[in-house]
């Protein structure tokens, strides 16, 4: 960041450091007080910024670190000082305000609403160098109407307007959408209609915020409107379009109707991306209806058609989820026979799913065909196993596989190595969980506290007194003691 010299600049960071130095004690009731550490980081933060102004010439450089701590600091202010202006007055920071740092406190108060809409007024009032942009406008627009204060929001969108700012179709389709999860269907149809006074055209995205709005009133007839209009302005209706109307009617319960509409969809040349029994599938688990999702899956099945492999992630997470594990064992089987291709994200499912009900040749046999398919096993697919088999006490199996996976798959990462070293002492194996702690600590990988103390007291009480001593003094060394 660029910090520009100003006039008296002596005059302005010592009273900057000299505000700050009180700041934390005469905003006490505001502002909890903080240890003297953290105000002391503070002072030296910001006076990194000012001593950046002073010696860099016109131009000085900051670190980021003093650059966000000092962004952290005033979004702190913004959101718990009742005399927000008054203190940010003394802090004297007209030299680093500019349209980067406002909008990044202002990102940061995203769930202060009038606080921000202060911090806003302040920033433009008080330091006439500074321009608002679109960015931050629209920044503080989202905010607002993610805290449901609306009358303020349209004050900033008029100020806008005078400024001859246009408002991006993403943030209108953001207001619409709320204005629908807060019940205000009226007032979301009325800033659909108003949206050529902000030069703002109707893009698929903004109908299917409004379509979102319409479902989620169970305004379905609305929302069947809307789409004829939408066809009739010549807008394209992509897959969240129809996601979101057969997600509305199967939350709904109206299967039939969303059915329906796929079928008139297609009649008129509008095929949705995926597949409709995709869309319906997807619109069911959304809805909950996981036993309506799973004899839709089967119909299909017997049929010989197969669903898409995201729909499949889903319905499986789901099924696994809800304690059916064989279902999806023998599900996965059956679309794999009729042509599904799982990814990564299918392995992991299954493996997790298998490993934790103890099938663990099922969960081999995941393993060993996505290695099949090219997948290099990472720690989250091989760790379930790892586990399965040390619950099960099958340690030298277990440790036997884990060093094969080191050869073969991606390296272990820290939760891997906590995993196996907990379980290694609940099941006595010290000596192994001392191995694997020094491992640890060759990969750069740093234990936690307790897994030292767990192993050091398993050795003491086994009689292993010389390697609990070494890994007294191997944690002692991390530690720089």
């Amino acid at each position: 960041m660029q910090i520009n010299k100003l006039p008296n600049q002596k005059n302005h960071c010592a009273s900057t450091l000299m505000f700050l130095a009180s700041s934390f004690s005469l905003h006490g009731r505001a502002c909890p007080a903080v240890g003297h550490s953290f105000t002391t980081g503070i002072l030296g933060c910001l006076k990194a910024l000012s001593t950046a102004a002073v010696s860099g010439g016109n131009q000085g450089r900051t670190s980021n670190d003093d650059y966000f701590a000092t962004i952290h600091h005033i979004s702190n202010i913004v959101r718990r000082d009742i005399y927000m202006e008054r203190t940010l007055n003394k802090m004297c920071i007209s030299n680093i305000v500019n349209s980067e740092l406002v909008y990044r406190v202002l990102r940061s108060c995203c769930r202060s609403g009038i606080e921000s809409f202060r911090f806003f007024n302040w920033a433009r009032t008080h330091h006439p160098n500074y321009d608002p942009t679109t960015l931050e406008f629209e920044e503080l627009l989202k905010t607002l109407a993610r805290t449901s204060h609306w009358e303020t929001m349209w004050k900033v969108a008029h100020q806008m307007k005078v400024q001859n700012l246009h408002i991006s179709p993403s943030v209108v389709s953001f207001i619409i959408e709320h204005y629908g999860k807060h019940g205000l269907i009226n007032q979301a149809v009325e800033l659909f209609n108003r949206l050529k006074n902000f030069n703002c055209p109707q893009t698929t995205e903004i109908y299917n915020s409004l379509l979102f709005a319409l479902c989620e009133v169970k305004n379905f007839q609305g929302a069947y409107a809307l789409i004829r209009r939408m066809l009739r302005k010549g807008a394209v209706p992509d897959k969240k379009t129809y996601a979101i109307l057969v997600n509305g009617w199967c939350s709904a319960g109206k299967m039939r109707e969303a059915q329906e509409f796929l079928e008139e969809m297609s009649r008129k040349g509008y095929n949705p991306p995926v597949r409709g029994r995709d869309l319906l599938i997807d619109g069911l688990l959304n809805a909950g209806y996981v036993e309506s999702a799973k004899g839709l899956v089967r119909k299909m099945t017997k049929e010989g058609f197969v669903p898409d492999v995201a729909t499949f992630n889903s319905l499986a997470e789901a099924i696994c989820k809800s304690g059916e594990i064989d279902f999806c064992v023998d599900l996965f089987r059956d679309v794999c026979r009729l042509g599904l291709c799982p990814d990564v994200e299918t392995y992991k499912i299954m493996i997790t799913s298998a490993s934790k009900v103890g099938r663990i040749d099922d969960a081999f046999q995941f393993l060993h065909r996505s290695i099949e398919d090219g997948i290099r096993p990472f720690p989250s697919l091989y760790a379930p196993i790892l586990k399965a088999l040390c619950r099960k006490g099958l340690f030298d199996d277990a440790l036997s596989f884990f060093s094969d996976m080191k050869l073969k798959g991606h390296p272990p990462n820290r939760p891997v190595y906590t995993m196996l070293i907990k379980m290694c002492a609940r099941g006595g194996r010290f000596v192994e969980a001392a191995n694997y702690l020094v491992e640890m600590t060759e990969l750069n990988l740093l234990p936690m506290s307790r897994n030292f103390d767990m192993v050091c007291d398993g050795l003491k009480n086994c009689g292993k007194h010389d390697l609990a001593k070494r890994m007294e003094q191997l944690e002692i060394s991390l530690q720089g003691v």
